[in-house]
């Protein structure tokens, strides 16, 4: 596989990544035209389908099922047992600061929707130091973003699919159930998940290597 052809697979991972974060995101003003537009540039048909069954999404619908209070809850700190939630959201938040990451979210770091779009941020950034011929730096982004699905998204996700199939059914085609059952076939077994404090990234270095990507969630 050449230089383009793996950049052009990076590209299209942060966006099927992107829609992913946004399909778990709180309906707002535009975020159907916003969806709909992603859904019809990504070729993954699960997606597609998740983006298409998004066409009449409400925000109550949405509050009812993933937000506070909400039947299911999207925050991985509520998964993670008896595991002190300071430590998983310090953990999260390291990532994010090693990787110059802001979020352009209301939600909380440790939301599925945040998760999502960290995973595309970090596959743009490998894209982008890939095209610049930045080994290391492409490498490096690389390995973190293997490192943050296993020790976070893989620790969870799962979970709130089961959690969604009770509350709507296991043969039920609801978009948020299609969006969270498309990431976990997107991620490793939890059997396989590393634990928090693993990362060990130098931020400068890796801006200096791989250029300003600091764009929060853009796909």
């Amino acid at each position: 596989m050449n230089e383009t052809q793996i950049v052009a697979l990076l590209l299209a991972a942060s966006a099927e990544w992107r829609l992913l974060g946004l399909l778990l995101e709180r309906p707002r003003a535009g975020w159907h035209a916003e969806v709909a537009t992603l859904g019809r540039e990504i070729a993954a048909a699960d997606l597609r389908a998740a983006a298409a069954a998004a066409g009449d999404a409400s925000e109550g619908e949405y509050l009812a099922l993933l937000g506070p209070g909400g039947a299911v809850s999207p925050r991985e700190v509520a998964y993670r047992g008896m595991e002190d939630p300071a430590r998983v959201l310090a953990d999260i938040g390291a990532f994010h600061a090693a990787f110059a990451f802001h979020p352009a979210s209301e939600d909380p770091i440790d939301h599925l929707a945040v998760a999502a779009g960290f995973v595309g941020y970090l596959s743009l950034k490998t894209a982008y130091a890939e095209f610049e011929g930045a080994a290391e730096a492409a490498r490096t982004a690389a390995e973190a973003r293997e490192t943050f699905i296993a020790a976070h998204v893989s620790r969870f996700v799962t979970e709130v699919v089961q959690r969604l199939e009770d509350v709507l059914g296991g043969g039920s085609e609801h978009y948020l159930l299609q969006a969270a059952r498309a990431m976990v076939h997107r991620v490793p077994a939890p059997a396989t998940a590393a634990t928090p404090g693993t990362i060990s990234i130098s931020p400068a270095a890796d801006e200096d290597d791989a250029g300003d990507l600091s764009c929060g969630t853009c796909p």
